[in-house]
């Protein structure tokens, strides 16, 4: 295999544990949050948290890494519309994503408070969630079109 084709593997894998980590972390949290049961988000939030230090930031690390080798070794210019797009919206989910980095953690200490001394979650606890939910929608329709954009590489201007 040679270093272009061990890249792409790297950089599609790594989108797929970014996206895939993004998508059941933000199915689970929502559904928690929904529960009403504090005990639940507790556990959840907690390990959303995890799996975002984990998964998703090592591969927001890799992806551009990846991507920028690639595009020097496929010597794609920076100005291919296609490629300016896909790190546009890039950097519109990294956007996202790092307020709601912060946002889960205060959400994981505020259900862990709650649940260990039998309280319901404050009502920061629920303004933080529709903040999250809010960010997670534009984040996840970013990431869907860079998946798009990457495969199609479609003439888009110019």
């Amino acid at each position: 295999m040679n270093t272009y084709l061990l890249l792409k593997t790297l950089h599609i894998l790594s989108s797929v544990l970014l996206v895939g980590t993004g998508f059941g972390s933000a199915f689970y949290m929502y559904f928690a949050n929904r529960s009403g049961n504090v005990q639940a988000q507790a556990v959840v939030s907690r390990l959303v948290v995890r799996a975002d230090w984990w998964f998703t930031t090592p591969a927001v690390v890799l992806q551009p890494l990846s991507g920028l080798a690639m595009m020097h070794l496929a010597g794609w210019s920076w100005h291919t519309p296609w490629l300016l797009l896909s790190v546009a919206l890039y950097m519109l989910a990294g956007a996202c994503w790092l307020p709601v980095v912060a946002m889960q953690v205060r959400m994981a200490r505020m259900a862990s408070a709650s649940a260990a001394q039998g309280l319901p979650l404050p009502a920061a606890y629920q303004q933080l969630a529709r903040r999250w939910e809010a960010l997670g929608y534009p984040a996840f329709i970013a990431m869907l079109a860079v998946y798009g954009l990457m495969v199609n590489k479609p003439a888009l201007w110019g």
